[in-house]
Order: C-alpha cells, then structure tokens, then sequence
C-alpha cells in the first residue's frame, strides 16, 4: 500500500513519503486514551481516545479494520476504517472507497475515493500563513 508521496504544486505543501510503520496498533489490541506520536502510525484495531501530532510530516494511517472513536489532529491521514469524531488535516487527508468518518474533516488536500462516507461537514483550511511583523516607522 502506498502511503503518500510527492508534492502539491499550487501550494507547495510537501507531503509524506514513506512505505514503513513507526508505531502499529493491530488489528487484536485495543488502546484506550489519548496517543501522541511523531513518524508514522498505523491503526489495525481500536483506539477510544483523541490522537495528536505536532510534528510535520507525521501520518495516521488507519488500516480497512482500524476504529478510532475520538477527535484526530494530524498533518496528514490516510482512512480506510471508520473514524467516529472530527478529523483536523493541516495537510492533507486521502479517504478510500470503504473509509467512513462520522465527524466533521477540516482539511487543507483531500482525496476520495468513490464510496468513501463522510457524515459530517467538509471544511476547507488553508495553509497558515505567519503573521507579519510590525515594525514603526523610522522617523
């Protein structure tokens, strides 16, 4: 399975390359309570709690029996399973045909597959841009 690769060229977002697996959560565990990671983290079974990433190019890939029932706050995700909560991608999100979000997806890219179910808003978020700095007049 291909994780994610590339770059978007209108708004020069770099997105994640990769093909291996920093923390798994298989498909026979369930984790209870809130995950903070950083690289790549795969959910194959069930995870009640919120999941957050501050880091860049982390991604979330939750695996065609991955079940996650809280909030998600990650640069990138990748969704096969179901999500029951909203999804924060500041960069992008990719839904496969058999994904299922029941939430709200505040997203900068994304990418469906037909068949892909979100009962929820969509809403678009730009890139964020740094405030400028002010500085007075010399006089």
């Amino acid at each position: 399975m291909a994780l994610l690769g590339g770059r978007d060229k209108k708004s020069d977002v770099k997105l994640v390359k990769g093909g291996h697996v920093d923390t798994l959560i298989s498909s026979k565990t369930e984790v209870r309570g809130d995950v903070l990671f950083t690289g790549v983290l795969c959910v194959d079974g069930k995870l009640k709690g919120n999941i957050r990433s501050d880091e860049a190019k982390a991604l979330l890939t939750v695996g065609p029996e991955g079940m996650i029932e809280g909030e998600v706050k990650v640069p990138n995700v990748i969704i096969h399973g179901t999500v029951t909560g909203d999804v924060h991608a500041s960069a992008h999100v990719s839904l496969s045909a058999e994904a299922v979000i029941n939430g709200n997806v505040y997203y900068h890219l994304i990418e469906m597959n037909m068949g892909a179910s979100i009962n929820g808003q969509l809403v678009h978020k730009p890139n964020e841009t740094q405030a400028l700095e002010h500085k007075p007049d010399a006089e």
